[in-house]
């Protein structure tokens, strides 16, 4: 592995947001059917930010901050920083909210938008309705400029049912609004009748809060990249690098892996989205996923004006091992000691890098899978695979 004390990450938060703004990757407590996170998963995404927050303060949750990170972490070098503030439920994190806005006077960069009564928006670091509209599936075509768009309609949850009659199998069920979505929930894949008849019921129980309903193409891609962008001031538009998506046949995330070599008119369309982002007000990291066909044509499927999963992958790179990079999640099946030692055994090993330990055993009085996310990193795929199947039957086999 690199030295990661001589190294440092490409970005930090810090770069982009500065350190009066503290920010928050965690989704709104507040109910929505499309992002289907139960709480501890919650949680746990307010840790994946800890390496490259740099100065800017960032709200954790209690159990990402415990002594067991502190021992991956000090296994690579790092040190878990000092500028958290830590919560512990809904009370405790919307309280830190109000308190940093209301009486510090600090702005709030938040990763989804939360309801007005938690934070008024003037206390937003970016625009609320910038974020909101930029990240509304049904707005696309205006991001993109009216370009790479697969075949798509956009229809009132009224229509629906009529509408997606005329369309043949396979294809590809968005909702509309302003809610977000993110790990490939709420995309509905539609291969057949029997998934048709699931996505309807979907749709039907949260029609008091979504009003239209996207009708996509699916795309036979030969490839699926998420290209990823940076915008401050002082800086400009950085092209961070691109990932391949892992998703299985229904679109549900399953982690990243590096591309060594990115077509530069996927890199070029993405930039273009990026600068459509910015003139209505983005500034940040930013991520899409576009494919690319048989016939070498580019399809913007979805726009991400936020961090994801492999962002920390693309910013760690200089502490990596040089070759294949993988980013993963992995949730432990109650046996959290064991879960833990072979964490840190495959970290000692230099080929485990941590970002995130969600640990259940801060939970006193409930018990709690604890969750753990890295990057697995070594000279090739194949040899990435072979340990990687060795470290999943050592945390999953009886």
């Amino acid at each position: 592995m690199k030295n990661s004390q001589s190294k440092n990450t490409t970005l930090t938060l810090d770069d982009l947001y500065g350190s009066n703004v503290i920010y928050t990757s965690r989704p709104s407590y507040g109910s929505n059917p499309w992002l289907a996170l139960e709480e501890h998963q919650g949680n746990y995404s307010t840790g994946r930010e800890l390496i490259i927050a740099g100065q800017t303060p960032i709200l954790v949750h209690a159990a990402c901050v415990t002594n067991k990170l502190s021992l991956l972490f000090k296994t690579v070098g790092i040190k878990i920083p000092s500028n958290i503030l830590k919560f512990e439920n809904q009370t405790t994190y919307e309280k830190l909210i109000k308190k940093s806005a209301y009486e510090f006077n600090k702005k709030i960069h938040f990763q989804y938008p939360h309801e007005p009564e938690i934070l008024k928006n003037e206390y937003y670091s970016l625009d609320k309705e910038t974020l909101i509209a930029l990240n509304n599936k049904t707005r696309l075509h205006e991001w993109t400029g009216y370009k790479y768009l697969p075949k798509r309609e956009v229809v009132t949850v009224a229509e629906f049912e009529n509408s997606v009659s005329n369309w043949e199998f396979p294809f590809v069920i968005k909702p509309g609004g302003d809610l977000p979505t993110a790990g490939g929930y709420g995309v509905m894949i539609c291969y057949n009748n029997e998934d048709l008849k699931n996505t309807k019921q979907k749709i039907s129980k949260a029609s008091h809060i979504t009003n239209s309903v996207i009708i996509e193409q699916k795309i036979e891609a030969i490839n699926n990249y998420s290209v990823q962008y940076a915008y401050s001031e002082n800086e400009g538009i950085r092209y961070l690098g691109a990932t391949e998506q892992l998703t299985d046949q229904y679109g549900y995330y399953k982690g990243n892996h590096n591309f060594q070599k990115v077509p530069l008119s996927v890199i070029q369309a993405g930039k273009e989205i990026m600068e459509n982002g910015v003139k209505n007000g983005y500034f940040g990291i930013a991520g899409f996923d576009l494919l690319v066909d048989k016939n070498d044509d580019i399809f913007a499927i979805d726009l991400n004006f936020r961090q994801n999963g492999s962002t920390s992958m693309l910013l760690l790179d200089p502490l990596l091992n040089d070759g294949y990079h993988k980013f993963y999640n992995y949730i432990s099946h109650y046996e959290n000691e064991r879960f833990f030692a072979t964490i840190l055994k495959y970290v000692q090993k230099g080929v485990l890098f941590p970002i995130a330990f969600y640990d259940g055993d801060w939970f006193t009085e409930d018990t709690v899978k604890s969750r753990f996310c890295g990057i697995w990193h070594g000279s090739n795929k194949d040899y990435i695979e072979r340990i990687e199947e060795e470290f999943s039957k050592e945390i999953y086999d009886d």
